[in-house]
């Protein structure tokens, strides 16, 4: 479930626009009124702002939000502002560049999304950066990440929640076998892992645990420093637990000495339409704090507002 609050009488695009327009102009930027209309928008909503401003203004929004924010706060706010597959196209480029590479957030983008979701980044990829997103992560990773990642956002699962048992049992045991014998990156468990339905995954992860007494990710720490291990256990929590993946991510990025704030925007902008309900929920039961109370402890400022907005908090 989401959190966006989005107002039950929506001013029209046109409106939007001029108001963002206005918080544009005059001597200070106006950040209050960027996050009373960007962060109470649902991605419909913000595709049609995006559009009528360009007509309107002959500029582009994003080109125009960068100019006049700064820091976490840009960064949060253009995040936002993209239609959610273009963000994940932008997220998953940046993630395949020398300096911000990171293999978690092309697992994290495969893994937690919806198979027609990942389509659409992937088209949305092809759009924007002329050639593929499998390409980019082909050629970025090497040896066993890129064994894995590859198939990952190669992937179409079948979305239904059809479930064979059989299966699930044969490839259980398959799996098992595969870990005991340390095969971590067996093209068997990689088949397993990329191509299943999350229902099909799901079903097998539960007869392993069952029939072999322990769960697979606690199987999966037979070296708790390995990172490629830690990275196979992210991808098997993102498929079938994306709101404890997600909290863990949050709980490291806030706990973090000096906090990640790329890994906190990219959390909250990229679930607040879709699962910061369970997220939110999974943090309390985790932390036994309010994730709000930790957001706002740990960030300050026309950020904190915009982050407290996106994750329905009080009167932001």
């Amino acid at each position: 479930m989401a959190t966006l609050k989005v107002p039950v009488h929506v001013p029209s695009p046109s409106e939007d626009a001029e108001q963002l327009r206005k918080a544009f102009e005059g001597w200070g930027t106006n950040e209050q009124l960027i996050i009373d209309i960007l962060a109470h928008r649902n991605a419909a909503q913000r595709n049609s702002i995006r559009k009528v401003y360009g007509e309107a203004y002959g500029e582009d929004l994003l080109k125009c939000l960068e100019k006049e924010l700064t820091s976490d706060f840009e960064r949060a706010v253009l995040l936002f502002t993209l239609d959610p597959a273009e963000r994940d196209a932008h997220l998953a480029n940046e993630a395949t560049k020398k300096f911000t590479s990171s293999n978690w957030i092309l697992m994290e983008i495969a893994c937690s999304r919806s198979s027609h979701e990942l389509l659409n980044v992937k088209k949305a990829y092809h759009a924007r950066y002329k050639k593929s997103l499998e390409e980019d992560v082909a050629h970025h990773t090497t040896g066993e990440y890129r064994k894995l990642l590859v198939p990952l956002v190669s992937a179409f699962r079948y979305e239904g929640e059809e479930v064979n048992m059989t299966l699930a049992k044969s490839e259980a045991k398959i799996l098992h076998d595969k870990i005991s014998d340390k095969h971590y990156t067996d093209e068997e468990v990689i088949r397993i892992v990329s191509t299943r339905s999350k229902a099909q995954l799901n079903a097998t992860l539960n007869h392993y645990n069952t029939s072999f007494g322990n769960a697979i990710n606690k199987d999966l720490k037979a070296d708790p420093s390995d990172e490629f291990l830690k990275l196979l256990r992210a991808v098997i929590k993102c498929l079938t637990t994306p709101e404890q993946y997600f909290e863990k991510v949050l709980r490291q990025a806030i706990n973090k000495l000096g906090s990640d704030e790329w890994a906190l925007t990219r959390v909250v902008t990229t679930r607040a339409e879709v699962d910061m309900v369970r997220i939110k929920e999974a943090y309390q039961r985790r932390n036994s704090i309010p994730l709000e109370q930790a957001i706002a402890k740990d960030t300050s400022g026309d950020y904190e507002k915009f982050l407290l907005a996106l994750i329905g908090a009080g009167d932001a």
